[in-house]
């Protein structure tokens, strides 16, 4: 296909664009099924107005911004891969369509978990979700670093200082969630 270096680079801004709107939307989307699930804590009068209030919040971030922020990354990518179709032959690529791929499913898994959560069927604790909350970053990461090397991919010393250094920061939220988990509930039981 024969188009103008203008609307290659439209492509990549409106990649770029809808891949920001879809990250954002997925790291708020479970972090609204962590408070859902949290509310279960909450005084009993309170917990069904709040239920009802993160349904309404969890279908309007997932329908409103993260699925056409996904629409329109993914079909801007499209138009890139029909501009430079040489790129599907690459490594790099193949290994990104493949965490496109595995964010795909995280998202409709998403989907799965807001039905289940609407239902008052989920069967995840806050902890899990804290947990699945972390994939998108790792998603992010890796897709970042194979569109910024290509097939030169790093494996020094350095790469893997800052792989540790991310899951380190991970690890670290993790165990601030749970020490303040457990700070509450010990102030809690004081009282």
């Amino acid at each position: 296909m024969n188009l103008s270096p203008e609307a290659y680079l439209w492509f990549k801004t409106l990649h770029i664009i809808g891949v920001v709107v879809w990250f954002a939307g997925l790291f708020y989307l479970v972090r609204l099924f962590i408070y859902h699930v949290e509310a279960e804590e909450l005084q009993p009068e309170l917990i069904e107005p709040f239920k009802k209030q993160y349904v309404l919040m969890e279908k309007r971030l997932a329908n409103i911004i993260t699925t056409p922020g996904m629409v329109i990354a993914i079909s801007m990518a499209i138009g890139l891969l029909v501009m430079q179709p040489d790129w599907l032959s690459q490594g790099w690529m193949q290994a990104k369509l493949s965490v496109v791929l595995a964010l795909l499913i995280y998202h409709l898994y998403c989907y799965r978990l807001m039905r289940q959560l609407e239902l008052n069927e989920c069967k995840w604790s806050g902890r899990q979700l804290r947990a699945l909350n972390e994939l998108p970053t790792l998603f992010l990461v890796l897709v970042v670093m194979l569109v910024v090397f290509k097939n030169q991919f790093p494996t020094s010393a350095a790469t893997w200082l800052i792989f540790g250094l991310i899951v380190l920061m991970a690890a670290t939220i993790q165990f601030y969630a749970r020490w303040r988990r457990l700070r509450n509930e010990e102030l809690t039981t004081t009282l």
